[in-house]
């Protein structure tokens, strides 16, 4: 059963444990050629559990691939990464590909919905993959879309819903496996104001009432301003890390 608790009975996360650990991480492309292009430059980023942490940094600083690294998405080309205490550069493609199932939920500008099926099956996809029954994976999604509000709109296909309803329906798809982080990259980017704040205001209940470790990969310094952490990057490098507000105005 999914549910969402009262705020004041916030789930207490041990702040005290590593969730993500980044040393010494460095990202080149075209590796070995007169064109190698090296984007990340040794980067160090530690992030607790139930931590919301925003990375915040302008379109070409390298917090896309940063995200893609910290995703299991791509391998950095040096460096160590240990994803809840486990050395994810010494797993194999399938032992990352079941890390990534199991552990992160992905929540993109895009959507990144399968069009030509319903909110539903959308939301079932990962538990399809993750060998989970047909019966517990619909009744889950279901839970899934009603904490966030599309219950009344399981059946319709990405192409009859709205850019908010479309989000909605990402966020569920990304909790379906009751992941430990939510990676969300510009997930308020393609979104007019009201509906970016219903979303971020999803965000925050997750991360407080389900403690949910949040990686936020925005431009915003607004969005980023919500966070308990604001880490700024720069042309392949950590320039700057403070505090955020951590608790918006909703709450």
């Amino acid at each position: 059963m999914v549910d969402l608790a009262d705020p004041a009975d916030r789930v207490v996360c041990n702040m005290e444990k590593t969730m993500i650990q980044l040393k010494g991480i460095r990202k080149s492309f075209y590796e070995g050629t007169a064109n190698e292009l090296e984007i990340l430059h040794g980067l160090d980023l530690t992030v607790r559990q139930g931590e919301f942490v925003s990375i915040v940094g302008a379109s070409g600083s390298g917090k896309t691939t940063l995200m893609n690294i910290i995703g299991l998405l791509d391998r950095p080309s040096q460096g160590n990464y240990l994803l809840d205490g486990v050395d994810v550069c010494a797993a194999k493609d399938q032992e990352l590909s079941h890390i990534r199932n199991r552990k992160i939920g992905f929540v993109f500008q895009t959507y990144n919905l399968i069009s030509r099926t319903s909110a539903l099956k959308n939301v079932e996809l990962p538990m399809l993959y993750a060998g989970i029954s047909r019966a517990q994976r619909r009744e889950r999604a279901k839970e899934l879309l009603d904490m966030v509000e599309m219950t009344e709109r399981m059946q319709h296909k990405p192409d009859e819903l709205s850019g908010g309803q479309k989000q909605r329906v990402a966020i569920a798809r990304a909790m379906a496996n009751d992941p430990a982080i939510l990676l969300a990259d510009e997930p308020t980017g393609a979104l007019d104001s009201v509906t970016g704040r219903k979303i971020m205001d999803l965000f925050h209940k997750l991360n407080r009432e389900q403690g949910k470790t949040i990686v936020l990969i925005t431009h915003a310094t607004e969005l980023a301003a919500e966070t308990d952490r604001i880490i700024t990057i720069k042309d392949g490098n950590i320039t700057g890390e403070k505090a955020g507000g951590g608790i918006y105005a909703g709450v």
